[in-house]
């Protein structure tokens, strides 16, 4: 009996782990709300100079978030001063107002592409740094404060490519 529980256990380990993830952070938003000019900050290093990658954004959103999509401004900081910056648009939710991403419950994950096969080409820290860029339409400003998304991340994994 013993040896059954440890092999199982031994089984979910090896399962769980996810030796593709290479760096992974998220950070919450104040109260549930992202405000426009909260720009979430993560700063990285010592990635492998050759290797490609993939990016992710990661966003947590509960049953308050108003919207079915989305709209981020990704900036990329590389370590010799270039910066990279992307207005990008998520679909969070089906037609039907279902939500996509991951969780039970009332907190949905979703795990949005950012950049595919990206290799960074040179040692020392990278900075990625987001913002919320959502308007109503017909309006030029920009929601203020953007209710239901509870934490802003990101994640790099290796590309099998």
């Amino acid at each position: 009996m013993l040896r059954g529980i440890l092999a199982f256990i031994g089984i979910v380990f090896m399962v769980s782990c996810n030796n593709s993830i290479v760096k992974t952070e998220f950070k919450p938003t104040e109260n549930g709300s992202w405000n426009k000019d909260s720009i979430m900050e993560f700063n990285f290093s010592g990635l492998d100079t050759i290797q490609k990658h993939h990016m992710f954004i990661n966003v947590r959103n509960d049953n308050t978030f108003p919207y079915s999509n989305l709209f981020i401004i990704a900036a990329l900081d590389y370590p010799n001063g270039e910066t990279v910056t992307d207005t990008l648009e998520y679909i969070m939710a089906e037609p039907d107002g279902t939500w996509l991403g991951k969780g039970y419950g009332s907190i949905k994950e979703n795990k949005l592409w950012y950049k595919e096969n990206i290799v960074f080409p040179s040692s020392g820290v990278y900075t990625l740094r987001l913002s919320q860029a959502m308007r109503k339409n017909g309006n030029v400003d920009g929601i203020i404060n953007l209710e239901g998304i509870t934490d802003v991340g990101f994640e790099i994994v290796k590309s099998n490519e």
